[in-house]
């Protein structure tokens, strides 16, 4: 599929379309040899609540953002590296049916599709994609990933010392490390992981504990290997977190309302051919 639209008409035409569905605030995509395999609406388990999310899957990155205008206007871009990505099929939940694990070594989130047949298709191609790209590169799949968020309304205590409870006043944090719902008493320490961010993230004080015990072993064997990271991709984010505080109702008012850019209708799921 990917030798066939690729430099193809069609395939550029797409790919100028979801550019110009994110507007200025995207990154470009158009890149020699990239092509726009397929498109769909997924819902993504965010920190406060599931929320519809677009995806496009092309041969080399899977891109998603918010939706303000369906097929019109799109924000909060996202950028994720296939090469980095490993897939996890998960049971459905009373809330969500049909979900998988998107994980990588600076972000993994949860997403469903509408039915089991397109959870197939899509497994079915992103999985397809990474293989083809982990042979070309010569790369082995990544074994390191950054913990998924448990959302906010899993759990109305902090998951570390079971006995502080959430409010209004009392805020829930995320230990950057475990992914747990946690208060502030037992997540004041911060500690420096490369592979997430440049700067120091929260965690919880068992993961500090953890983080320093490893430190203290590396230091002593002397094996202080540089870590090897990908360069910096616009838009990918270092942490599991929300993805937009900005409201999906946003109003695209300096957007022209005859401006079409899409010309022909695409189903909810489409796997271009």
């Amino acid at each position: 599929m990917v030798d066939h639209l690729a430099n193809t008409e069609i395939n550029s035409q797409r790919i100028a379309a979801v550019e110009n569905c994110f507007g200025a605030s995207g990154q470009p995509l158009a890149v020699p040899g990239r092509v726009l395999l397929g498109e769909g609406i997924l819902t993504k388990e965010c920190r406060k609540k599931p929320k519809p999310r677009i995806f496009f899957l092309f041969n080399d990155i899977l891109v998603y953002g918010s939706i303000v205008i369906n097929k019109r206007k799109y924000n909060s871009q996202h950028i994720i590296p296939l090469e980095d990505v490993t897939l996890e099929t998960l049971p459905d939940t009373l809330q969500m049916k049909n979900r998988w694990m998107i994980k990588t070594s600076k972000k993994s989130f949860v997403v469903s599709a509408a039915s089991l047949t397109e959870r197939k298709e899509w497994i079915s191609h992103l999985e397809e994609c990474i293989r083809h790209l982990l042979t070309k590169t010569g790369r082995q799949p990544s074994t390191e990933h950054a913990a998924p968020w448990i959302p906010d309304k899993a759990t109305d205590i902090c998951m570390r010392c079971t006995q502080t409870k959430f409010s209004t006043l009392t805020r829930r944090h995320h230990c950057r490390k475990c992914g747990f719902v946690v208060c502030a008493d037992c997540s004041r320490q911060r500690f420096l992981m490369p592979r997430l961010s440049p700067k120091p993230l929260r965690v919880c004080n068992l993961c500090y504990r953890q983080l320093l015990a490893e430190g203290k072993k590396e230091a002593e064997a002397d094996c202080r290997q540089p870590e090897l990271i990908h360069s910096a991709i616009p838009g990918y984010e270092p942490s599991s977190g929300d993805d937009s505080d900005k409201s999906d109702d946003e109003k695209a008012e300096q957007w022209p309302a005859d401006t079409e850019f899409y010309t022909s209708e695409v189903s909810w799921s489409s796997f271009h051919s």
